[in-house]
């Protein structure tokens, strides 16, 4: 099966790939390579999902949060690239996690967006190398920010 129709087989709902707030391309492809620009947890509503984790959001809501990146970061690819189809696979995901300081389970917030990959692109090209790491703050007190790198087909 293809990545757009495993994405529309798991009934999710994208968000609109967010305007940039910054001076930054959303994407940029480099030959076979698609890095992905630091994306927030949007809602197909235009809302962010913000808060720290540990604090304000228990760690099943951050996990929430790091899907609904996920999903920012696959409308985001929709958008430049026309089809999730021309990505081969997930080289490298970075999570950033609003953590208050004594949370400590960053990687289980972030397996919410290699969660969704690995549904979208299978276990074998879904799945890359990936740091998950907590921070003191993120902009605009997001819950979640996420950059990645594919390769495309």
């Amino acid at each position: 099966m293809s990545a757009d129709q495993n994405f529309i087989d798991l009934g999710l709902e994208l968000p609109h790939p967010p305007t940039p707030k910054g001076v930054y391309k959303p994407v940029l492809i480099d030959g076979k390579h698609c890095y992905v620009s630091g994306q927030g947890p949007y809602l197909p509503d235009g809302n962010l999902i913000m808060g720290k984790v540990g604090k304000d959001l228990t760690a099943d809501e951050g996990k929430h949060a790091a899907q609904q990146v996920g999903l920012t970061i696959l409308a985001t690819l929709k958008e430049q690239l026309g089809s999730l189809d021309k990505i081969k696979r997930v080289i490298k995901v970075l999570g950033m996690v609003n953590a208050d300081p004594e949370f400590e389970k960053h990687p289980y917030v972030v397996n919410g967006c290699s969660e969704l990959f690995a549904k979208v692109w299978g276990e074998e090209n879904g799945v890359g190398v990936r740091s998950a790491v907590g921070m003191g703050s993120l902009p605009n007190n997001i819950s979640v920010e996420i950059e990645t790198l594919f390769e495309l087909e």
